[in-house]
């Protein structure tokens, strides 16, 4: 379980736990202004659809998840969260999923990106981590679909899987406006990159998260700064 200020993360069902860079990009991403309409896919326990809802009172937040046992988590700590009449949660796949209302503002995905890697004898942790059920391809096409001709795609990567997404994007008409480089400490290297696409978009405002101080336990005032809504102990 990890409590947030304002919901809780039930997680035991779901192969993909809370982890500190998705809840960069739930702080991070442009969601908090307007009467928005977003759309998590692979919502794993429902984190970056409740951190949206929480953000932008005004959302409706749509969250897709193939797996049956994280759809069923996510379900339920949307349910039992303060935002349940805004965030409604679907038993799909991506590459099939559509709503009546039409396409999305926002776009958010932490997206699997593993391909050749050691397999788990876990077919949810397989499906969490890599790229068989959703290769780079399949995503950019859904969201090309589902994204509004104005919207923004905010997608968490490593730096090599970026640059590939990338250029299936740009493939697609989707180009980076913004993007965050993320790093444990200020003497490490980047290690994920938060990037915002949308169409047409060309040379991104590059900025730069740490993390930890050196020490590797204290927080650095700009990472307080920008989960201090979500995180307890700040």
């Amino acid at each position: 379980m990890f409590a947030f200020k304002q919901f809780t993360i039930h997680q035991e069902r779901a192969a993909m736990k809370v982890c500190t860079d998705a809840c960069v990009l739930g702080a991070y991403a442009d969601v908090d202004t307007g009467d928005t309409r977003v759309l998590d896919i692979g919502t794993g326990t429902g984190l970056l659809a409740l951190m949206a809802a929480q953000r932008n009172p005004a959302a409706s937040v749509d969250a897709v998840e193939i797996d049956d046992k994280a759809f069923g988590q996510a379900s339920d700590n949307a349910e039992a969260s303060p935002f349940a009449d805004r965030v409604h949660v679907w038993h799909d796949r991506i590459q099939h999923f559509s709503h009546p209302s039409g396409p999305y503002d926002r776009i958010l995905t932490n997206p699997p990106f593993y391909t050749n890697h050691l397999r788990s004898p876990d077919a949810a942790v397989n499906r969490a981590l890599h790229t068989d059920d959703l290769p780079f391809q399949e995503l950019v096409t859904a969201v090309v679909r589902l994204l509004k001709p104005a919207g923004q795609w905010w997608v968490l990567l490593p730096p090599y899987e970026m640059s590939l997404i990338r250029t299936v994007a740009q493939e697609a008409g989707l180009g980076v406006f913004r993007q965050l480089q993320l790093r444990h400490r200020a003497d490490k290297p980047v290690f994920r990159l938060i990037s915002g696409f949308s169409f047409g978009a060309t040379n991104p405002n590059e900025e730069l998260l740490t993390i930890y101080e050196p020490d590797s336990r204290t927080y650095t005032p700009a990472f307080r700064t920008l989960l201090r809504d979500f995180y307890l102990i700040f």
